[in-house]
């Protein structure tokens, strides 16, 4: 039997409340052509084993692994309008129809406060698959608001970036989410209150030119496109090839736009290690 058939326990996934289990006989191809069953990619993160290729995920999958168990989503009845009535080869009213059923979201984040490692933790998520991640006014909204809450109860903050950056279909209206967003992060910086940045792949735009890059500390994952515009944008702007890796988590980290990048079945173990040193709480026992 070939070695891709052969099924190996990977990893443990924590449960959340809206945990579902995961279809069986399905097959994820990695772009390196790895091949995993997905119940075993589930079951190890959403990392493909062979090759360590970190899939992309949304906000279901993030709270399952950074919440311990069950948590509180914020504002999820907010979803955007059309004040604009804009139109391009379809009506932005219909994108959104359209994004809402194919996602069961409302918009291209969540936002949900729980417990991570016994610990209160407030945490934003994007989705890549509402509209290409892109940052809209509820975007920007939902955000403010579940930093009003770290604020309010003085617990630390996280944000997962995941975006292709603003969402043009609002125009001036997207754009005024950046000032806003990095507006409320200084308020919680005056607050002393600790704000995580998490870029996942991709993170770029408006998205990096505002609250990705604003963290108190600044984490990846492994291979993140972490970048104002786009490797081809970047190279027909200025005619020059492009560094091997350039965009890269890890071409930014060795850059000094990052402090870490962080394997994802690390990744509560590492943000949790981090609010502890900040909060001067001793260190914990691995196996707690």
């Amino acid at each position: 039997m070939s070695a891709w058939f052969r099924r190996k326990e990977k990893g443990i996934q924590t449960a959340t409340e809206e945990k579902k289990d995961t279809p069986k006989g399905l097959w994820y191809k990695s772009p390196t052509g790895k091949i995993v069953e997905s119940e075993e990619l589930a079951n190890n993160f959403y990392v493909s084993p062979e090759d360590d290729y970190h899939v992309r995920i949304g906000s279901k999958e993030y709270f399952e692994i950074l919440f311990d168990d069950k948590f509180k989503e914020l504002d999820a009845e907010l979803s955007p309008q059309d004040p604009l009535q804009f139109e391009d080869t379809k009506k932005y009213v219909d994108r959104i129809e359209a994004a809402q059923r194919k996602t069961g979201l409302n918009d291209a984040v969540r936002t949900a406060v729980g417990k991570s490692m016994g610990k209160d933790l407030v945490i934003a998520c994007m989705d890549f698959s509402f509209i290409g991640g892109s940052m809209g006014s509820v975007v920007g909204e939902k955000i403010a608001r579940a930093i009003d809450v770290a604020k309010k109860k003085k617990i630390p903050f996280l944000l997962i970036s995941k975006s292709g950056g603003a969402r043009m279909m609002e125009a001036a209206l997207s754009l005024m989410q950046m000032a806003k967003t990095s507006a409320k992060l200084a308020q919680l910086a005056e607050a002393r209150i600790p704000y995580i940045s998490l870029c996942t792949d991709p993170t770029t735009g408006g998205t990096t030119a505002s609250y990705a890059m604003l963290g108190d500390i600044n984490i990846a994952e492994p291979g993140a496109l972490i970048g104002f515009a786009g490797p081809r944008v970047v190279k027909d702007t200025t005619g020059q090839e492009l560094p091997e890796g350039f965009q890269t988590s890890e071409f930014v980290l060795e850059h000094g736009f990052l402090d870490f990048i962080s394997h994802r079945s690390d990744l509560k173990k590492k943000i949790n290690l981090y609010i502890d040193l900040i909060s001067n709480n001793p260190v914990r026992n691995e196996e707690e």
